[in-house]
């Protein structure tokens, strides 16, 4: 077999596995569940400062629960505590975060992609987004009350 004919099987043999590749097939649904990105129905807080996706649970009931949160640019929560830890991972952009109850934002410190960060019970903190949406999963036990704690 001439060099040419074994370079042309040989391409002939990868387009075909690349092709057999590209068709894949759908998962099992009673093994597997998955939303795309484009499907996950984010819902606006009342004041539009960030966006709430619910992965499972209920938060406003007791027991565990998961939720994206978007944080959008340019908006942060008031200085609160919650009455159990929170535990949440940056899946995208950066968090800022702050703790006391003087609200400063130019006191936050970033939490990038990538970043573990929990929020103790009773804990007094400030969170958001500055310059671009940050988007951070969340896990806790509900229920969760939000309690303000700014000192002005």
């Amino acid at each position: 077999m001439t060099t040419q004919k074994t370079w042309m099987t040989l391409a002939c043999a990868m387009s075909l596995c690349w092709a057999s590749l590209s068709v894949a097939a759908e998962p099992d649904p009673k093994i597997l569940g998955y939303t795309l990105p484009a499907n996950i129905a984010w819902v606006d807080n009342a004041a539009r400062t960030n966006q709430t996706a619910v992965i499972y649970g209920d938060s406003s009931k007791p027991g565990p629960y998961a939720m994206l949160i978007r944080w959008k640019a340019g908006n942060m929560s008031r200085p609160h505590f919650h009455e159990n830890d929170r535990f949440f991972v940056v899946l995208s952009g950066t968090w800022w975060v702050g703790t006391g109850p003087k609200f400063d934002p130019a006191s936050t410190t970033p939490m990038p992609a990538g970043t573990l960060v929990t929020h103790f019970a009773r804990g007094i903190h400030y969170d958001g987004a500055k310059d671009t949406d940050a988007i951070i999963a969340l896990h806790g036990m509900g229920p969760v009350s939000t309690i303000p704690a700014e000192q002005k």
